[in-house]
């Protein structure tokens, strides 16, 4: 799922909470939630967890995820 459609729908974690939960800037999450810049990898993991999954490292980095997490299932 996108991190912008994620931060938009019910029952998911405010823009806020997630700058909280994974040590970033809200005006990082403001960036990344519009597309003014990519999310950097050593956040995409913390994304993950704290959104139980909704938003994935492949959503957050389609890309290139695989350089970053080979193992991950294609």
């Amino acid at each position: 799922m996108d991190l912008n459609l994620y931060l938009d729908s019910e029952n998911s974690l405010s823009a806020a909470e997630l700058a909280r939960q994974i040590d970033a800037s809200p005006a990082f999450i403001y960036q990344w939630q519009r597309n003014l810049r990519p999310v950097p990898v050593r956040y995409c993991v913390a994304i993950e967890r704290a959104t139980a999954g909704a938003v994935t490292r492949k959503d957050l980095r389609p890309d290139d995820w695989q350089m970053y997490w080979p193992e991950l299932p294609a």
